[in-house]
Formats: structure tokens, C-alpha cells, sequence
């Protein structure tokens, strides 16, 4: 497969990313067939319709223009699977069940097409235990396609492939990928969770992590993590809304169940709040309540201390705000311990280029990952519930562990 011409494609499942990836298929002026389960009262449509009317609504909005939503159509598995013969592309993005997954490409293999790639928008899912399930001529067509949320708006697409992938295959959708969607990919193995989730999910969790050893406020972390320190303004916690409680604790399941001799494999767990939080059903943006709920106009945000929700203010004090605009935190650090690791610098050679070198980073601190959120959390911790002294954990800094060396015990601050 030289070239990837798609003049129609199929996404499977009409939830919070489905429909969104539809949107963006549209809006790339692809017509798209977005498919779920028949609804067991009237329409036979209607799940899938209501996604469609609620692409309208979404924040940020995932239509470039309204216009759009006239080339997605809505079917289901029942009456629709026909529709399927005419896509080049299918793009599964049903819930993160394998039973699930496996069930559906048996009831899709009949009826696609003898061209048509087939890509699971899995999160973090085994691509190569995904393909079993399809017959042998239809593996080297069968790859994995990661989108993020929002899918319009976020540039990252993850491209996976099994052993079995064609390499012309995967050639031609990352060339269509980037001219078509104007993304930027990148090949992931098939690991657990694969690149981004493997370390943004343990980002979060190490937050997390600092935000209840250091009894914050999610707001308050919120405004330290977010554009004071150069990130998006949904920092950690709202971005957890954004992406789904539900599928973020899916993500660290994922990691603690397929991830054994990794060193921070102690701290892959949902802390006991966020599992309250989802077997009441308050998933995050998609359920319109989660870690954070508007109120009439008011945005709340729940409050640990309290066992209740209050209003958000994420309000900084001037002494926090002033380490925030340190430049160098590193600078304040105290000696050098061993576990020092080597930091990258450039230096001109005789010939006026740049080359890479390594030397010893300034002494690094005895926070559990030496990188520069760690330290202004650390820092502006201090202040807020008034133990600067104290504000390190005393754990060793992130890395790898050697034999004998036990595993950390506290997890690597966001970097």
C-alpha cells in the first residue's frame, strides 16, 4: 500500500472519543459512519444520534463548523454493518474491554472491505492480543491508532503495530495521519499504555501523590501545575475531567496489572477517593461532575478535608506566586547526593557545530525526581501549610533501580 486514499471511513462506538474522532474526520471533509449499539426503546439510532447532537454543545468544541456534523451518519450494529464494505478506514473506540473488543471484530470481519485498515483507539489495550481476534488476512491490515483528548485539538496521534502489521500499511495511514488530519505521530511499541500514558498517567499519579501527602487543595494544585509552570490551564486535575475518571483509573489498572518489575509499580493504584468518586457515576466532563461540577455559574471543586464540594477559587498567596517566577529552582538545592544523574549541555566544536555532551547536573535535592515541578510543588507546599523545613520527601531521586537497591518509595513528581 503506496498511497491512502480514504473516501469514507467507520468509527465504532459513539461515546466521549468516538464521536469526537468522527468530528475530526469531518472536519477533514471525510464522510464517517459512526456506529453503536441499537437503543432498546424507539429509534434504533438514538445513542448514536444523541453523540451527534452533543458534539454541538462540547467545550472545547470539536466541530470546526457546523456544517460538518451533515457528513457523519449514524447506524448500528443490528441494521448498519453493511455500511461497513465501503469504508477504507474503521476506527474502533469502544470501551477498554478486551471481551468487549474481541466480540465486535467478530461480528465487523464479515462484512469489511479486502483493503479496509482496522485501528483500535485503545488507551493502552495489547495490540497484538487485539488482532487474535481476526481472521490471519485481515492482521496485516490491523494496527493500533491512539488519539487524545480532545482529538481536535491535541496534535499527538499514536500509531501501534503487532507482529503481523504490514509495514506498507502502517507507512501509508501515518503519511494520511499527518497530510490529512495534520497530525504529528509517533510509532509506539505495544506496550502497557504505550508512550504517552505510560508517563503522563504516572505524572498524575505522582501529583496526586504530593497533593495528599502535602494536603492541598485540587484547585490549588491546579494553579501550580498549570500555565504558572508553562502547561495547559487544565493542569492535572481538570485534565483528569477532561480525559474521564473512569478511563484514567482504567489506565493505572492497566499499568499495576501488566507492569510488575516496574520500580514505581507500588504507587500504580487509584487512590480511594477517585474510586468513590466513580461508583457514584461522576466520571468528569462527560457526566458534567467530577473532581470538579458547576454550580448555577460556579465552578466547585471538591474538597478532601471537608467530604463535600465548595466553591474553586485556586487562588495563590503572592509568596507562592513570587517561587513560581524563580527561574532556577535548582539553584536553591542542597549538596550533591549519588544518585546525581548526568544532564544533557551543548557545547561548539572546532568546526562551529553543536555536539552533545553530558556532565553532572547541579546537586539534586532529596525530592523523589529531581525535575523543576517537583521542587516549586515542594516549595510552594511548603508555604501553604506552613512546614517549608520539611517540605522534601527525603526519598531518593526517580530512576532506575539496580540489584540490590530497593524501589522507591514515593513517586516521581510531574515533569
Amino acid at each position: 500500500m503506496n498511497r491512502l486514499h480514504i473516501k469514507k471511513a467507520a468509527v465504532l462506538g459513539a461515546g466521549v472519543m468516538g464521536a469526537q474522532i468522527a468530528a475530526h474526520l469531518a472536519n477533514a471533509g471525510v464522510p464517517v459512519v459512526l456506529f453503536d449499539l441499537p437503543a432498546k426503546e424507539g429509534d434504533k439510532n438514538g445513542i448514536v444520534r444523541k453523540a451527534i447532537d452533543g458534539l454541538k454543545k462540547l467545550e472545547p468544541a470539536p466541530l470546526a463548523n457546523k456544517a460538518a456534523l451533515k457528513l457523519i451518519s449514524a447506524a448500528n450494529y443490528d441494521e448498519h454493518l453493511a455500511e461497513l464494505a465501503g469504508c477504507e478506514l474503521i476506527i474502533e473506540a469502544i470501551a477498554e474491554r478486551m471481551d468487549w473488543k474481541n466480540d465486535l471484530y467478530g461480528k465487523i470481519v464479515p462484512h469489511i472491505s479486502a483493503n479496509a485498515i482496522i485501528a483500535s483507539n485503545t488507551s493502552g489495550l495489547s495490540i497484538d492480543a487485539l488482532s487474535q481476534a481476526l481472521p490471519a488476512d485481515v492482521r496485516p491490515r490491523f494496527c493500533g491508532i491512539h488519539f487524545f483528548n480532545p482529538p481536535r485539538y491535541m496534535r499527538l496521534v499514536e500509531i501501534i503495530a503487532t507482529r503481523t502489521t504490514d509495514a506498507g500499511t502502517l507507512d501509508a495511514l501515518e503519511t494520511w495521519l499527518t497530510s490529512r488530519l495534520g497530525k504529528g505521530v509517533i510509532r509506539a511499541l505495544d506496550t502497557p499504555n504505550f508512550v504517552a500514558n505510560r508517563i503522563g498517567v504516572l505524572s498524575i499519579l505522582a501529583v496526586m501523590h504530593h497533593t495528599q501527602r502535602f494536603e492541598l487543595g485540587f484547585d490549588v494544585v491546579d494553579a501550580l501545575t498549570g500555565p504558572k509552570i508553562g502547561r495547559p490551564k487544565s493542569a492535572t486535575y481538570r485534565t483528569a475531567d477532561v480525559v474521564g475518571l473512569d478511563t484514567l483509573a482504567h489506565v493505572v489498572r492497566n499499568m499495576h496489572g501488566t507492569l510488575p518489575d516496574d520500580p514505581w509499580h507500588a504507587h500504580f493504584k487509584v487512590p480511594a477517593w477517585l474510586e468513590q468518586l466513580i461508583a457514584q457515576g461522576a466520571l468528569g466532563q462527560k457526566t458534567k461532575g467530577g473532581i470538579y461540577r458547576k454550580v448555577g455559574k460556579e465552578v466547585h471543586v471538591l474538597d478532601l478535608g471537608l467530604q463535600d464540594f465548595r466553591p474553586s477559587s485556586g487562588e495563590l498567596s503572592a509568596e507562592v506566586a513570587g517561587i513560581l517566577k524563580d527561574r532556577n529552582p535548582a539553584s536553591t538545592r542542597p549538596a550533591a547526593s549519588p544518585h546525581c544523574v548526568p544532564r544533557r549541555t551543548r557545547r561548539r566544536s572546532s568546526c562551529g557545530r553543536s555536539s552533545a555532551t553530558f556532565s553532572t547536573m547541579p546537586p539534586c535535592s532529596s525530592n523523589p525526581s529531581p525535575t523543576m515541578p517537583a521542587i516549586w510543588i515542594s516549595r510552594c507546599a511548603g508555604v501553604l501549610v506552613g512546614r517549608r523545613g520539611r517540605s522534601r520527601s527525603g526519598n531518593p531521586p526517580a530512576g532506575r533501580t539496580s540489584p540490590g537497591r530497593s524501589p522507591p518509595t514515593s513517586p516521581p513528581a510531574r515533569r
